[in-house]
């Protein structure tokens, strides 16, 4: 698949892009549902890393699977599909290397909402211009089931301090509301099989679902060989793990 100039001008420019039919609908769909064999398999296992909202009847859904890449073979194949890491490859102009992975689920009428922040906070990551996430979009997504919010440009600033506003959602670090600049902020639109791809250091944010649809999303985070990292963020990546499929 062949990106175009524009699109290449808009990731550097805005710090995310939008490239739509990179996955067929039917193969995305084949792994939401396998995404959610997977969630419901882990809720009766106590060792298993996942999160769940809690719907208004007080029943438990899936809210995000972490590492999935090593919990399916389905989901391997999927996310090194040479489709997307080719993308990839023109965005950052550099090899791209598998770093980790999430899966982002959204229920109808209560998914939860995800606070302003910039992965690199996190990443700690350097280049930062050579990591980035490839958020696959598993269903039609739009404001009303929660798309990805970016504020356009934040890029190229700093990697901002973030704080922890919320003492029952310490996971959930964000910046000081009076450095996020909402007048630059994009919603995200995409179609199923469409990815989104933003740069480290972008800021973004979604918004609960209060839809009647699912808004599912397989985010996959990239870097390159030469990326250092002040923490163990490159140590733990996937492509330095000595069981990852090369």
């Amino acid at each position: 698949m062949n990106m175009s100039q524009d699109a290449y001008d808009d990731y550097w420019e805005k710090g995310w892009v939008v490239i739509e039919g990179v996955y067929h609908p039917d193969e995305v769909k084949r792994i939401a549902q396998l995404a959610l064999e997977v969630s419901d398999r882990e809720l009766t296992d106590d060792s298993a890393s996942y999160v769940v909202d809690r719907a208004p009847d007080g029943s438990i859904v899936p809210r995000k699977i972490d590492r999935p890449f090593f919990k399916e073979r389905a989901f391997q194949s999927f996310v090194l599909d040479s489709r997307l890491s080719n993308i990839i490859r023109d965005l950052i102009n550099v090899e791209p290397l598998l770093m980790a992975d999430q899966i982002f689920m959204k229920p109808p009428h209560f998914g939860s909402a995800k606070p302003y922040h910039q992965d690199n906070y996190y990443f700690k990551c350097d280049p930062a211009g050579h990591v980035i996430t490839a958020w696959i979009a598993m269903d039609d997504v739009d404001e009303s089931n929660g798309c990805l919010r970016y504020i356009e440009g934040s890029h190229k600033g700093p990697v901002l301090p973030h704080e922890m506003p919320d003492p029952d959602e310490p996971y959930n670090l964000v910046p000081p509301p009076e450095l996020i600049d909402l007048s630059k902020e994009a919603a995200a639109i995409v179609k199923k099989g469409g990815v989104v791809f933003h740069h480290s250091q972008t800021l973004h944010t979604s918004h609960r679902n209060v839809s009647d649809r699912w808004r599912r999303g397989y985010a996959t985070h990239w870097a390159s060989a030469e990326t250092t990292s002040e923490t163990d963020t490159v140590k733990n990546a996937y492509f330095n793990r000595d069981d990852f499929p090369g």
